[in-house]
């Protein structure tokens, strides 16, 4: 297996001009080849290209975790690096976008886990959320204020609930219903096997039900 030269990893990874519509996998196949053959250079300047294609994909996904846009920004450029460090053991015969969900997700929970350790330490600490990224989610027609306000509430107690999952129940939430994957790719994404992420996904959906109608009571 090829080893990537220090030199070359980069601290941060650019985002290059993108990939034709239906062209990411022979994208990612490219790259790959390029790593085996020792065309690190090459590669790298590939490489941009392909988080082009993935990076808003990546940010809102980072964030949904996160609830902090810098944050957010931080564990998708390490997720990138990562991949592009390791990119030698790409499987070429799987989509490129499922392996490196399985790298962000880790690297979000990761993040998590090291922010309730660092809270154990602190008083009087929120989480203060920045809702930048709502716009992702599509833009406002021609709703009034009002709608708008209660549309805005809603969502923001949708992913108060989120985050009162369990972490692989969130995660099956989050990949399942806000990033559209099927369970074969949240299955390959995440290392659980297809039945246990469907009972994820059933716990989950059953846990926000009741934590949405709480806000009713």
């Amino acid at each position: 297996m090829s080893s990537v030269p220090a030199a070359v990893v980069p601290g941060k990874i650019l985002p290059g001009k993108g990939a034709p519509a239906g062209h990411e996998p022979e994208l990612a196949a490219e790259i790959h080849v390029l790593v085996m053959g020792g065309r690190w250079h090459e590669a790298r300047e590939r490489y941009g290209d392909l988080v082009a294609v993935h990076q808003r994909r990546a940010s809102r996904l980072a964030y949904y975790y996160l609830r902090d846009a810098a944050e957010a920004d931080e564990a998708v450029q390490d997720a990138f690096v990562k991949a592009f460090s390791h990119f030698a053991s790409y499987d070429r015969t799987r989509p490129f976008e499922i392996w490196f969900t399985r790298i962000l997700v880790n690297a979000c929970l990761d993040r998590v886990k090291a922010r309730k350790r660092r809270l154990r330490w602190q008083v009087g600490l929120g989480e203060h959320a920045d809702d930048r990224f709502s716009a992702d989610h599509g833009k406002p027609g021609h709703t009034s204020p009002e709608d708008a306000l209660l549309q805005q509430e809603r969502a923001e107690r949708l992913r108060a609930a989120i985050r009162e999952l369990p972490n692989r129940q969130r995660t099956v939430v989050v990949l399942s219903h806000l990033d559209g994957r099927t369970t074969r790719e949240v299955s390959e994404a995440t290392g659980l096997s297809e039945s246990t992420v469907r009972v994820h996904l059933f716990r989950g959906l059953r846990r926000l039900r009741t934590l949405m109608s709480r806000e009713h009571v």
